[in-house]
């Protein structure tokens, strides 16, 4: 799959290795790489779904015509507001994400925060699991490690514990 086949403006229906089908208007090609970058549909419009596809990954593909110029500058539009917000959100999503990963911590441990936050504001403060921020849980994170808060929100987080701790033993003695 080489040389003219290839063409930038070339529309193709293509069939991947891995089952994909859809048809696109080829916007670049990069040997080095053997990357193909595809507008997919055969439309174009202000919206515009782009595709990087390994060349390879081709299993089977159909010239359906040839334009000129697939990247007509005054046809493209980037709201670049948008793509702006929808970085910004994605990044504080994965920072707040990232919050929910104990570090240096069992994986029973992450279990057990797991649960907890099911139901209850929770956050880790290295080791120990924070909850509504006054309960604490430390190592080994069993209802007698609970410390702080008020008697009863104590007693909540050590119930989720205890529970959450039988669950476990239930899974494990299942498998």
């Amino acid at each position: 799959m080489e040389g003219e086949e290839f063409a930038v403006g070339c529309f193709l229906s293509i069939k991947t290795t891995l089952g994909d089908e859809f048809e696109g208007q080829i916007i670049s090609f990069d040997r080095l790489s053997n990357i193909l970058v595809l507008q997919e549909g055969l439309e174009s419009g202000p919206r515009r779904n782009i595709r990087l596809l390994k060349a390879n990954h081709i299993k089977e593909f159909s010239l359906l015509r040839q334009d000129e110029d697939p990247l007509d500058v005054k046809k493209c539009f980037l709201d670049l507001t948008s793509l702006q917000a929808r970085e910004d959100s994605a990044i504080r999503q994965a920072e707040a994400d990232s919050e929910r990963f104990g570090v240096g911590v069992t994986s029973e441990a992450q279990t057990l925060f797991d649960a907890l936050s099911k139901t209850l504001p929770v956050r880790w403060d290295k080791t120990v699991i924070v909850v509504m921020n006054e309960v604490r849980v430390s190592s080994p994170y069993l209802p007698e490690s609970v410390s702080g808060g008020t008697p009863a929100a104590n007693e909540r987080v050590r119930k989720v514990l205890e529970f959450e701790r039988k669950r476990m033993q239930t899974r494990g003695t299942s498998q």
